[in-house]
């Protein structure tokens, strides 16, 4: 092979590889503000499964 050749094998083979080294990874994103839960309904719907419970419990066992 002449070296005309091995250079063109040896560039179509880095270009895909250098343009892939060049993209930047993603932003950090900011933190949520202080205070602010994150699962702040948690409870809400614990409570609701717990009535919602105690409700079925009750009329199953009242049949």
């Amino acid at each position: 092979m002449s070296l005309k050749k091995i250079l063109l094998v040896f560039v179509l083979l880095m270009v895909p590889f250098l343009g892939n080294t060049q993209v930047l990874p993603p932003p950090i994103p900011p933190p949520p503000p202080p205070g602010l839960p994150i699962d702040g309904l948690t409870g809400l719907l614990f409570l609701v499964g717990l009535l919602y419970g105690s409700k079925k419990i009750y009329k199953d066992s009242s049949n």
